[in-house]
């Protein structure tokens, strides 16, 4: 997942602030309200001046909690003003003197709120989460402030009109024309009551939005099962014991404690054999946030998904899908719906099938039930162990976490890309799991920063992300600095890290994102690395995620932890010949959700608040989702991708970038899979490429021909006939 920074987040201007705009511009108005706040904003403040650390890193042995809000409403002033003076400058409007000059506005923001979005997402706290509170509806404001900025619009939109006589470099052009259409796209051509109107829904979605992953993270945390029957977590290893320990004397509770992680179903309902403890686990998982307590998250959502309505309608379309895919590779939510359309009645039958498998081993162990949701796990790793002879508890010793990066991840890239990784101790960190690596290229220059945080934490934001705390430019002489986040499970202390395969393609994942980040090389920060379209942007990160069962690299990094033995042909065999197993399962989980939050942004305007259960269950069988032991992969009410994650209306980009992604790695294997000269073609003509010029003429050009959905078919084993 790429963490969606401020500017991509729906943001609107308090109506508390409204008063003040009479007869001044927005962002004048705007500017004296946060420079008022940040007077305390001074020298001793770490973000006053730019990080002297290597690549503008973040001091963040010099950041303390209170630091952040007056800094980020420093920035917003200082931002602000520069606005201004590109909108009132008496100079006829140029590319140089107002879209060039907007690329350079905002430095003070821009690395204070890097680094706030950074450790909020991953370490956060009570005051941290003050701080988000108050800040929500301001950055909301600020970023109106300047779309909606009339006379900043009107120099923009002259630029653009001009754009074809201005000789401009094809990057240049390309930035006009993405400026000109983020204007558009925010309302900038609405007229003065309807930016009003706007402002104000912008408002609420922000505030909303920003209460809901607050519920999520608490209720996630607070769901966790907790026990002090060791006899109810049979199944699990010793290892996994001294966890879930561990995890109950960090909260201060007697016995054992598992936690849950984002998704609907939880990696250890795979081992857990107490059928009461599974459904227990489960349940915590399905309902952490619709218990009708404070972070009971249904009235939240039902309001995000009315006024998002709302707002579709403001901004000239039938629903906020409409409005939110217009810049996407998609372009239609018609379009986006027939793709995922085309895959649910193959999945479920596949899922179907493997079902029968499922059932068949409960009824020969004389279960006596029918198979459910908090069963599937448990039992298809029975079958997939009788199928592959797998033992999980054989695979893992082969993925230490330190060497599938180093001698998995890292290597990966080396091949591809020439890139070699060094270990930086002298980098402050905001936790001390967090690891810093400086990147080089293949000539020994420095490239990048890169950041790991892996371990799960109660104070962490669930799932896995990449985002920046320095975004690459030419014109502003910055190397990226990016960072991957994940909730691998910990382990007791002395113990190794010891992760599942899934794991595994979760750090090959998220470092295809980082790569995409490191590897850019544009010239505007705007275009740089990977703002990119939702539906683009996960491309690179699930076209790495291949390599980690390349046979070259497989090799490489799959060795035992003690003996540093590679892992036996065989057992990597059977790893292999299980990619596809369960993916019947799988596809219509992630089908289902994607499908799911088409539904809830395709909603018109009149049709009133929802009651999030009903509308669930009415929306997922009305596109033919039946089987009730497969459940979306995110339940409404903790869908944190859609609600407050920037991918609403655009989960299906997983399933997009999928079909870009499983053709692109095909285009590798039929060109002689990992080599240098294929890995330096795709950086040269996609990884670096960045927002620089159209998407779709992008790959296409680098490809060869538009992209295919027979690939995706044939890795997600849909090609063969469901039916057997």
């Amino acid at each position: 997942m790429r963490r969606v920074s401020w500017v991509m987040s729906s943001v609107i201007v308090p109506a508390v602030m409204l008063g003040v705009f009479a007869g001044v511009s927005v962002s004048s108005a705007l500017g004296a309200v946060f420079e008022g706040k940040s007077a305390a904003f001074g020298p001793s403040n770490p973000f006053y001046a730019k990080s002297a650390l290597p690549f503008e890193a973040p001091p963040f042995d010099r950041i303390k909690d209170g630091d952040y809000e007056p800094a980020i409403e420093a920035g917003m002033a200082e931002e602000l003003k520069e606005i201004d003076a590109i909108a009132d400058n008496s100079a006829a409007p140029t590319f140089e003197n107002t879209v060039v000059a907007m690329e350079k506005t905002g430095a003070l923001f821009q690395r204070a709120m890097a680094a706030f979005d950074g450790v909020t997402g991953a370490n956060t706290n009570p005051e941290l989460e003050r701080v988000q509170k108050e800040l929500a509806p301001k950055l909301a404001a600020h970023r109106d402030a300047i779309y909606l900025n009339t006379k900043l619009f009107g120099r923009v939109a002259a630029v653009y009109e001009a754009r074809a006589s201005l000789k401009l470099s094809p990057e240049g052009l390309r930035l006009v024309e993405v400026r000109y259409r983020d204007f558009v796209h925010a309302g900038a051509n609405l007229s003065d009551a309807e930016k009003e109107k706007l402002k104000k829904l912008n408002e609420e979605e922000s505030t909303l939005s920003n209460g809901f992953r607050s519920k999520v993270l608490a209720a996630t945390k607070d769901a966790a099962y907790a026990t002090t029957d060791k006899a109810a977590l049979a199944g699990l290893t010793a290892a996994d014991l001294s966890g879930a320990e561990a995890a109950a004397k960090e909260r201060k509770k007697e016995g054992y404690v598992l936690p849950l992680q984002n998704t609907t179903q939880q990696p250890v309902l795979s081992s857990l054999s107490v059928r009461a403890t599974r459904q227990a686990v489960f349940d915590a998982s399905w309902t952490r946030t619709e218990r009708g307590d404070a972070n009971d998250t249904r009235a939240t959502i039902a309001r995000l998904a009315q006024l998002r309505a709302e707002k579709g309608k403001l901004l000239g379309h039938d629903s906020y899908a409409g409005w939110k895919l217009e810049d996407q590779m998609a372009k239609t939510p018609e379009s986006a719906l027939k793709f995922m359309d085309a895959l649910v009645a193959p999945s479920v039958a596949n899922a179907a099938e493997e079902a029968k498998d499922i059932q068949g081993v409960i009824d020969s162990q004389k279960g006596g039930f029918s198979v459910e949701p908090w069963d599937w796990e448990f039992y298809s790793e029975q079958v997939r162990k009788a199928k592959f002879d797998i033992d999980e508890a054989q695979v893992r010793p082969y993925f230490e976490l330190n060497n599938v990066l180093e001698n998995g991840v890292f290597y990966a890239a080396g091949q591809l890309y020439g890139l070699s990784f060094k270990e930086r101790k002298d980098i402050p960190v905001w936790n001390a799991d967090v690891r810093v690596f400086e990147v080089f290229d293949a000539d020994a220059k420095p490239l990048a920063l890169f950041y790991c945080d892996y371990y799960k934490r109660d104070n962490k934001n669930g799932g896995a992300w990449m985002s920046n705390f320095v975004d690459q430019s030419k014109l502003m002489g910055r190397l990226p600095v990016v960072y991957n986040v994940a909730n691998l499970p910990k382990p007791a202390a002395g113990e190794p890290a010891l992760i599942s395969f899934s794991d595994v393609v979760t750090m090959f994942h998220e470092f295809g994102h980082a790569l995409h980040g490191m590897l850019a090389d544009s010239e505007y920060p705007s275009l740089s690395g990977t703002s990119v379209a939702r539906d683009f942007v996960e491309f690179p990160s699930q076209f790495n995620e291949h390599w980690a069962t390349y046979p070259a690299v497989f090799a490489h990094y799959a060795k035992h932890y003690k003996t540093g033995a590679a892992m036996p042909e065989e057992l990597a065999g059977k790893i292999k010949r299980a990619v596809d197993f369960n993916q019947g399962y799988l596809l219509t989980e992630l089908v289902a959700a994607a499908e799911l939050d088409m539904q809830w942004h395709s909603l018109p305007v009149g049709e009133g608040l929802q009651d999030p259960d009903e509308f669930e269950r009415d929306a997922l069988e009305k596109k033919g989702f039946t089987l009730g032991y497969v459940p979306p992969r995110y339940r409404s009410s903790y869908f944190s991708h859609i609600w407050g994650g920037g991918y609403a209306a655009g989960y299906y980009a997983y399933l997009w970038s999928e079909m870009l992604d499983d053709d692109a790695f095909q285009w590798f294997q039929d060109h002689g899979g990992l080599t240098r000269a294929n890995g330096d073609r795709f950086r040269k003509m996609v990884l670096s490429r960045g927002n620089t010029e159209d998407l779709a003429k992008m790959y296409e050009a680098w490809l060869g021909s538009a992209p295919k959905v027979e690939p995706m078919l044939k890795y997600r084993g849909l090609e063969k006939p469901a039916a057997k």
